[in-house]
């Protein structure tokens, strides 16, 4: 009897620290979270925006220039980062026939300055050709606040 009164004690005790150990929390009052409405932004390399059909004499005179990122207001925004990514028509073989055909070589590599570098510009320079694409994607930017936001897209295919 004695024994069964020292289990029910000792079964009891554990019960009691377990609701003892496991008190709520007590809660944090909620962060005030302002909603933000992200405005329309708009890429421009040069004059040229979104996506559009240039003549290779174009793009050589574009891809120099810097982005430029504004809203429909005409408020400017900085530019944090992008991809570029140059899709080049490139010559292969086929090792079967021994014929040429053309096919695709994709560059491509992240950037936080703009215009492009040196190094790119001069290998996209040496052989444009109709048929290629320059698109500028991922651009992030901030606006005066700091807020980051991701602006639209610019491919630009040469006729």
């Amino acid at each position: 009897m004695k024994i069964k009164r020292i289990l029910f004690v000792m079964f009891l005790f554990c019960f009691g620290m377990n609701a003892i150990a496991q008190k709520p929390r007590a809660t944090r009052p909620a962060a005030i979270v302002t909603k933000f409405k992200p405005p329309k932004l708009i890429v421009y390399l040069g004059n040229f925006k979104d996506t559009m059909a240039i003549t290779v004499k174009d793009a050589d005179a574009a891809i120099g220039m810097p982005i430029k990122i504004s809203d429909t207001k005409g408020v400017p925004y900085i530019l944090s980062s992008y991809q570029f990514l140059y899709r080049k028509i490139v010559t292969s073989e086929d090792e079967a026939t021994g014929k040429a055909y053309n096919s695709t070589s994709v560059k491509s590599s992240l950037f936080k300055t703009t215009p492009l570098p040196v190094l790119w510009l001069n290998v996209i320079r040496e052989e444009l050709r109709p048929g290629e694409e320059f698109i500028f994607f991922d651009v992030i930017v901030k606006d005066a606040q700091g807020r980051v936001m991701y602006a639209p897209n610019i491919v630009l295919k040469l006729k």
